[in-house]
């Protein structure tokens, strides 16, 4: 039985089915991760941005650099593997998505019941009054007004920096749901980032079936029960096929 069919089998026999997506599926769809040289942007690496002390010396640098990359999700569209996620959801009759990435394609495939660890590259949130509004860019290049809230109070991005503690009530609803869950599809992450990189180690103590897919090997691969190399815009869809 090849691995496609041992994925098929566990999932067949779920009621409820967790998923996990990071960079690895946004990359399929030309998204920049921030691994790599993929990470340069105008000479600055992502690390030097995306970070709360970036914003404090230079919110016009770090907005121009948000616009840019929205920009380039503009441009995208949802690939294979976040369409296979939202069939996923059909078939199942408990499902959540807790997704690491913040560019809103797995809205646009359609995926519901979603979890965004990281927040969302196309909302802003007032530092005065906390209020989170929908922002998307007008135009590229230099900022000539920083943006603002009614309050008058300057927007950051509604995106967790280096440095900055997740939400914890997304984190918490998604440990809830997960403890529940039949089996824990890893998709496209590197399982380095944590808290996201203790799941599979949660789900084994739990007695939930884990499944990774990933382009190469990861720190996770050998904790999850089965480990399938390759695209999520390609393994995805095989699996989907064999459930409808």
């Amino acid at each position: 039985m090849s691995a496609i069919e041992d994925c098929q089998s566990v999932l067949k026999s779920a009621h409820s089915l967790f998923v996990l997506t990071g960079a690895g599926i946004s990359a399929e769809s030309g998204i920049p991760t921030f691994r790599g040289k993929d990470g340069l942007w105008k000479n600055f690496s992502a690390y030097d941005l995306a970070t709360p002390e970036a914003f404090q010396r230079n919110p016009e640098l770090v907005w121009e650099w948000y616009h840019w990359r929205q920009s380039i999700i503009l441009k995208a569209r949802p690939n294979r593997a976040h369409l296979a996620i939202t069939e996923l959801e059909a078939i199942f009759e408990k499902f959540l998505l807790l997704t690491q990435n913040v560019d809103n394609l797995h809205q646009r495939a359609g995926t519901k019941n979603i979890l965004e660890i990281h927040g969302n590259i196309f909302r802003a949130r007032c530092l005065e009054c906390n209020k989170i509004i929908n922002h998307q860019i007008e135009s590229e290049g230099e900022i000539d007004n920083l943006p603002r809230c009614e309050c008058g109070g300057l927007l950051r991005p509604d995106v967790v920096w280096f440095g900055e503690p997740i939400d914890q009530d997304v984190w918490q609803s998604a440990c809830c749901f997960l403890e529940q869950a039949d089996v824990a599809l890893i998709c496209g992450t590197s399982g380095v980032v944590w808290p996201v990189a203790g799941i599979p180690e949660f789900a084994r103590q739990r007695r939930i079936k884990t499944i990774e897919v990933n382009l190469e090997p990861t720190p996770i691969s050998n904790i999850v029960d089965i480990s399938i190399p390759g695209k999520a815009g390609e393994v995805l869809p095989r699996i989907v096929e064999g459930l409808k």
